[in-house]
Order: structure tokens, then C-alpha cells, then sequence
């Protein structure tokens, strides 16, 4: 957009993309779970042991948890690449 032509920029500018991505789509899960919706990876839910239900009946349970902080860490893991 500001005519910076510089590939590290461009790196930086993908991942911070791709972490902002990760983290509307978490932000959004309780809005689409509302709507009996799931948008999140289901690799990572099925090796926590989650299914979608979970997600739409509202649990709050350690390996639910545990799915939306791998899922936060895949951000992280983003901005440290930024970094």
C-alpha cells in the first residue's frame, strides 16, 4: 500500500497477517458458536479430544481450553517470527 518494496517487509507484513487472522478467528468463536458454528482447525480439536458440540454447548472444560491455547500459541508463534 506505501510502495515499500522490501521483502522482509513483506515477510513481517504476512505474518502479523496471518496471526491477526488466528486471532479474529478465536475472538469470534463464541459470536459463531452462537449460531452453531465452528470455524476452528479440526486437527487440533479431534487431538484434544473436542468435537464442535463442545464448542457449541458452551463447555468450558481443561481440553477445550486447551484447544484455543494451541490454536493462540500458532499467533504467537507468528508474531515472534515478526519479531
Amino acid at each position: 500500500i506505501l510502495g515499500v518494496r522490501d521483502i522482509h517487509a513483506d515477510h513481517a507484513a504476512s505474518h502479523i497477517g496471518k496471526a491477526q487472522g488466528i486471532v479474529t478467528c478465536l475472538r469470534a468463536t463464541p459470536y459463531h458458536c452462537s449460531r452453531q458454528k465452528v470455524f476452528l482447525p479440526m486437527d487440533i480439536c479431534m487431538s484434544h479430544g473436542v468435537s464442535q458440540e463442545d464448542f457449541i454447548r458452551g463447555k468450558q472444560e481443561k481440553n477445550v481450553r486447551d484447544v484455543i491455547y494451541d490454536i493462540a500459541s500458532q499467533a504467537h508463534i507468528h508474531l515472534e517470527h515478526v519479531r
